[in-house]
């Protein structure tokens, strides 16, 4: 079954599509705009430094200030919100008072606009626990089935959820959530890039004679795992929004195949010109990329100035805790598709892919040589 989620309209009554995408410069929120314009959508962006884009209003406000988002959205009038943006802080209970904050304020402030629908991106630590207690307690088997009840933890994304309930049952629209495992995608100055932090990391190998080392765990090493490419992200996002099956439902979403990271790890390596001689896996004990680079991140500076490289910070590029918090985690990690299939969202990507075409993409735009 083919899905139209293009804006149509009626002899009677035309139909107006208007997204307010909130994140809009990360990996989820880029890919998400590039999908809108694709299919014809009004766009808007929302951020507190906005970056001009062609075809996209901008508009600029604090997510962390009620005021400020009042003034900003006054006049605004969005049919769809698709909310991708997060602050880390340093502790669990900051975490729910900060991103949970967020979801509210935004739509308290939408509260005059004609919303039919609200979207929000959150992960798969639904399942696994927050940061300061990731993994720590009694978890669901894998494959995670969205039925499954909530932690007895503390969560921001529970604290985002129930906002977000709220909120609809206030305001009138439907609503979804999108439970990505790790996102690859286009960004940078992302806190979370897998994508770019291993090119960032083949990169230094090469130019230094390094080995390409896999920083991760045993479990991640040997068992399955799957991945969220920021494209299936968006269209599965837009999917919900516009879908009757997909109105007030939490859906998984991850590509839909699974691999092994001793698979996995080699053809990235290849894909990046990394010598296979100095590729190397698991080996006893996981090696953090944290520690593995520090030594050699002021080498970067260098490299973008013999390359002609548009960035040369490279803690805008290289996200080394976070790639090291989804492959140091020490069980298995899979994701169950089966809701989102039935209710009619086919799309698929295969990871491998994803990744080489990502890397084309940033020697595209000189991120790497």
């Amino acid at each position: 079954m083919t899905l139209d989620t293009t804006p149509t309209a009626t002899a009677t009554t035309p139909v107006r599509h208007e997204a307010l995408v909130v994140g809009a410069s990360g990996i989820t929120g880029s890919a998400l705009v590039d999908h809108l314009l694709d299919l014809g959508w009004e766009v808007t962006a929302l951020s507190r430094r906005p970056h001009p884009r062609d075809g996209v209003r901008t508009v600029a406000a604090d997510l962390r200030d009620p005021e400020s988002l009042r003034t900003a959205l006054a006049g605004e009038q969005p049919t769809h919100v698709f909310f991708t943006a997060w602050q880390r802080q340093d502790t669990e209970a900051e975490n729910i008072r900060v991103n949970g904050g967020m979801v509210r304020d935004l739509l308290a402030a939408l509260s005059h606009a004609p919303l039919a629908h609200v979207a929000l991106v959150t992960g798969l630590k639904h399942y696994l626990g927050p940061f300061e207690a990731y993994a720590a307690g009694e978890m669901p088997d894998t494959p995670f089935h969205e039925e499954e009840p909530r932690l007895d933890t503390p969560n921001f994304y529970y604290a985002q959820e129930d906002e977000l309930f709220a909120a609809a049952e206030r305001q009138g629209f439907t609503w979804s959530v999108h439970r990505s495992h790790t996102v690859i995608g286009h960004a940078v100055g992302n806190a979370m890039n897998m994508g770019l932090t291993i090119a960032v990391q083949a990169t230094l190998a090469k130019e230094l004679g390094l080995d390409f080392v896999f920083p991760g765990s045993e479990a991640q090493w040997n068992g399955l795992t799957d991945m969220t490419d920021a494209g299936i992200l968006a269209e599965h996002m837009v999917w919900a929004a516009t879908s009757p099956e997909g109105a007030d439902e939490a859906f998984n979403v991850v590509n839909g195949d699974v691999f092994r990271w001793r698979w996995m790890w080699p053809r990235l390596a290849a894909h990046l010109g990394v010598d296979p001689a100095r590729v190397v896996g698991f080996d006893g004990t996981a090696r953090p990329l944290e520690e593995q680079m520090a030594r050699y991140e002021s080498a970067w500076a260098g490299i973008a100035e013999r390359y002609g490289l548009t960035e040369h910070d490279i803690t805008r590029l290289a996200s080394w805790w976070h790639t090291d918090a989804d492959l140091g985690r020490t069980m298995e990690v899979v994701t169950d598709m089966g809701k989102s299939r039935e209710a009619g969202f086919t799309a698929f990507r295969r990871t491998e892919r994803a990744f080489a075409d990502l890397f084309d993409r940033y020697r595209a735009d000189r991120l790497i040589p």
